[in-house]
């Protein structure tokens, strides 16, 4: 989680206007969606857009709240802001939550937690055994759709 939130900034000091992040970053959302979907988190209606469009893409994706009261659970007395909750669920939410500290203001931005669907032990879909690459098809359809609307 931190590489990734180094990653975030790092984009955002590009003057990005628009960052989608694709990790395997919670069992909590294998839990809560099961494990042939994506979860997306953001914090705008842009995540709509990618959720759409990684269905259209034939990568299921499940659009999860970003619940502001859980914020709380990853307050610290010690750090900023603490990259595990302080209780064990909500887990997927509260990651997204702590990632979401690392977006530069002003930036459209969208998690996709994969850890569901990112490998297979069999055949599922189009995918053979082992890792499927499940967000690329969906990152293909997000820039394709941002190049013809001009963002």
């Amino acid at each position: 989680r931190l590489i990734l939130t180094d990653g975030l900034w790092r984009a955002g000091e590009e003057e990005v206007t628009h960052l989608v992040d694709v990790a395997t970053l919670t069992g909590a959302i294998v839990r809560a969606i099961g494990p042939a979907m994506i979860g997306s988190f953001g914090n705008n209606s842009f995540t709509d857009r990618v959720t759409r469009a990684a269905e259209a893409a034939g990568e299921p994706c499940w659009k999860m709240p970003m619940h502001e009261e859980y914020v709380d659970l990853i307050k610290s007395d010690i750090a900023d802001v603490n990259n595990i909750a302080s209780q064990p669920n909500g887990g997927a939410i509260t990651a997204a939550l702590f990632l979401r500290e690392f977006v530069p203001e002003g930036v459209s931005w969208t998690h996709l937690d994969i850890a569901g669907p990112f490998i297979v032990s069999g055949g599922w879909k189009y995918f053979g055994a082992g890792a499927t690459g499940v967000g690329v098809r969906a990152l293909a359809a997000v820039a394709a759709g941002l190049a013809e609307k001009g963002k």
